[in-house]
């Protein structure tokens, strides 16, 4: 028999009353979860229309209307007339952005078809990617004629990460007349990025300075973007412009620098490696500051390619280093009337003589002059003008180290100038203490012998030669300017007496109008004097070359410095000629500067006869050599990653040359080429070229042709 437990319970009765009650119980539920949530949707859309409104109203206009930063116009370089060295000029420019293409490939191969690139072109543009950062755009081309651009603009829908720009590009209209002494301008780094966070750096089509003036400006230069708002489709395409707000353009820089003497310096200077540096003797305005063989700014602004980096990094002339601040060389006889200064200064008088018989025994070694023949009884006046080694072998022994080294950094030598430079090498002035403290070695005579000539320990660099001329010129202490204003402070003097100093001029004018080392360094002018000295340095010992011919890197280098009027000097000048073979190779320079700034016409018209010979201008030789590694290489040359580019030009600015091998001992170089083969300028009448004051009844040397 089953049993039912059902039959305990007891069954509710069920109403109408209960089955209506209960309804309503569950209505009132749900209706207050169904209220809950229609308030908590009514806040939240009365949050998003009222609190956001500003937010998603941005939102929605941008993706109607397009916002974009307008490259700034950088600020120009003037020289002191007001001529450009860096300008900029309107450009039509095509971009991309990496991380933005979809199909990179695909829109590299077709903007190389738009765009008519070369094959050494998009190598050099894959080359570009490869180091980019995704964020950071990539120059594509630019200079294009609006056919091209106009080509690229109208399939830009098609092309995400393309970007062409109407703007200004960075120009400079002398080219590698002004690649040291300007600098260039580049795309951002990503380091340059992280250490600014200002967006216009990765603006498309913008770029900030690498180097000298350019990079030390960088701040002045830049300016402040604009900005431009389009209204454009859901795929790109733009409809109309809405609204621009022009960019601020940078502030104009003017410099002292003469853009005509510039550009000539660096021109006449030719196939050679070498710097020339040209000052104001009133004022210490730097009128030019060349460093050849350079590269062309342009050609480094548009991105450097494979193809131009390895014929820069092959040229042994080494045209990544600025010469007139990174280089240093010993100065040869260019210090001798310095030294005759510190001599009467200590006290010697300047007619006291010595016997030249071609070298001078000190102790148990001969210290040669360089004219092995001697030059016979030599007074100060005569040591100076035919640059006789053995009167400052002499004398250099009883004043001592001490009293020439103090003259020299007076004039300026192994100084450092406050300039708005990248960096200088000041070099060395020996003494003793500065052995000691060096070398832990005491002092020795021939260390004085070797440093009295220009040798030995002595380096200097062409920018401190300049100087030297103007302080020499001028009895001032003379500071180098590069940045042009109009108020002008009294300079100081040197403090030496003005008998001396008109003595070292005297004898520095015969140099070159008298009976001198370098008679054709007198200028094509009857009333216009140059007063100079000339001086050579040795680079290897004499057993192992001549130093005039053979190997390049064997040779000597060859100095000048110089000032004119000699009377009344207005203008000095100074010049390295790196491995020239002699002063020969640096005076001609210095002489065919100094007649163009007086005569530009006839300055001119010597330059053009060389460019002749030399194969066209600096950028037309750039430009042929160019080509022929073009031809050559085509598009084998290597790749160089940013690394190896970053430490070739580190390498470029901090080789130096060999110290002077003459550390132990002591020779003088061997003679100089005859001056009679180089071509001299009209030389002036008879009356106006007799050698005046010290150099009065001295005889001519027995070889006239020499130079020292």
């Amino acid at each position: 028999m089953k049993f039912s437990f059902r039959r305990l319970l007891r069954q509710p009765h069920v109403t109408t009353g209960t089955l209506r009650n209960s309804f309503d119980r569950r209505s009132v539920v749900m209706t207050g979860i169904q209220g809950g949530i229609g308030l908590l949707l009514a806040s939240r859309m009365t949050y998003l229309a009222v609190f956001e409104n500003e937010k998603y109203k941005l939102e929605a206009e941008s993706n109607r209307v397009n916002l974009s930063l307008i490259p700034p116009r950088r600020g120009w370089l003037l020289d002191r007339n007001g001529m450009p060295l860096a300008s900029n000029r309107a450009d039509f420019r095509v971009d991309v952005v990496p991380e933005q293409m979809q199909d990179a490939e695909r829109t590299i191969a077709e903007l190389g078809r738009l765009l008519s690139l070369t094959p050494i072109a998009m190598q050099d543009l894959q080359d570009k990617l490869d180091k980019s950062h995704g964020f950071a755009p990539v120059e594509v081309a630019t200079g294009l004629d609006l056919e091209r651009f106009s080509a690229v603009s109208v399939r830009l829908p098609d092309m995400p990460g393309v970007v062409t720009q109407r703007g200004f590009s960075r120009f400079y209209p002398t080219g590698p007349s002004v690649g040291h002494l300007i600098g260039y301008v580049g795309a951002a780094s990503a380091e340059e990025y992280e250490k600014d966070h200002d967006p216009v750096l990765i603006t498309p089509g913008y770029k900030v300075g690498k180097d000298a003036l350019e990079k030390i400006f960088e701040k002045e230069l830049r300016g402040k973007p604009g900005a431009r708002r389009v209204e454009v489709t859901a795929s790109g395409r733009i409809v109309r412009n809405l609204d621009t707000r022009e960019d601020v353009p940078g502030k104009t820089i003017k410099l002292t620098i003469d853009a005509g003497i510039q550009d000539y310096a660096a021109r006449r200077i030719g196939p050679e490696s070498a710097a020339v540096v040209v000052m104001d003797c009133q004022t210490g305005d730097i009128l030019a500051m060349a460093s050849m063989p350079s590269y062309d700014p342009n050609s480094f602004s548009d991105g450097i390619g494979r193809l131009e980096w390895k014929m820069l990094s092959d040229d042994d002339h080494v045209p990544l280093r600025n010469k007139v601040l990174r280089g240093l060389y010993p100065p040869g006889s260019t210090v001798k009337p310095m030294v005759a200064l510190s001599f009467m200064e200590a006290g010697l008088d300047p007619n006291e003589s010595v016997f030249c018989g071609g070298g001078l025994r000190v102790g148990n070694r001969v210290f040669h002059c360089w004219n092995r023949r001697g030059h016979g009884q030599v007074n100060m006046a005569k040591g100076i003008y035919q640059s006789c080694d053995v009167y400052f072998y002499h004398f250099a022994q009883r004043i001592g180290m001490d009293p020439i080294a103090l003259m020299a950094r007076r004039l300026g030598l192994g100084q450092e100038f406050e300039l708005p430079v990248v960096g200088q090498s000041y070099g060395t002035v020996p003494d003793p203490a500065w052995k000691l403290r060096k070398y832990h070695k005491e002092w020795q005579t021939f260390d004085t012998v070797n440093a009295t000539i220009g040798q030995g320990y002595f380096l200097v660099n062409p920018l401190q030669q300049a100087v030297q001329a103007s302080r020499l010129a001028s009895g001032k202490i003379i500071m180098p300017r590069l940045i042009h204003d109009q108020g002008h402070k009294e300079t100081p003097s040197l403090g030496i007496p003005p008998e001396h100093l008109a003595y070292i001029h005297q004898a520095m004018s015969d140099v070159a109008n008298g009976p001198g080392s370098a008679p054709h360094a007198r200028l094509p002018f009857p009333d216009i004097k140059l007063a100079g000295k000339t001086g050579t340095a040795q680079v290897v010992g004499l057993n192992i070359g001549n130093g005039k011919g053979g190997q390049w890197k064997h040779r000597d280098h060859g100095h000048f410095i110089s000032f004119a009027p000699a009377d009344n000097p207005r203008y000095a000048c100074a010049v390295v000629c790196e491995h020239g073979g002699g002063s020969g190779s640096a005076y001609p320079i210095a002489r065919d500067v100094l007649t163009y700034i007086f005569d530009k016409q006839k300055g001119m018209d010597i330059l053009t006869d060389l460019e002749k010979k030399w194969g066209g201008t600096a950028k037309e030789r750039l430009d042929a050599r160019y080509r022929a590694y073009s031809a050559q290489y085509g598009v084998g040359a290597p790749a160089v990653s940013p690394e190896e580019e970053s430490r070739k030009v580190q390498e470029a600015e901090a080789a130096q040359e060999p110290r002077q091998p003459i550390v132990s001992g002591a020779q003088s170089p061997a003679p100089e080429p005859d001056a009679a083969t180089i071509p001299a300028p009209p030389a002036p009448t008879a009356s106006q070229s007799a050698p005046q004051g010290p150099a009065q009844g001295a005889a001519r040397p027995g070889n006239t042709g020499g130079t020292q």
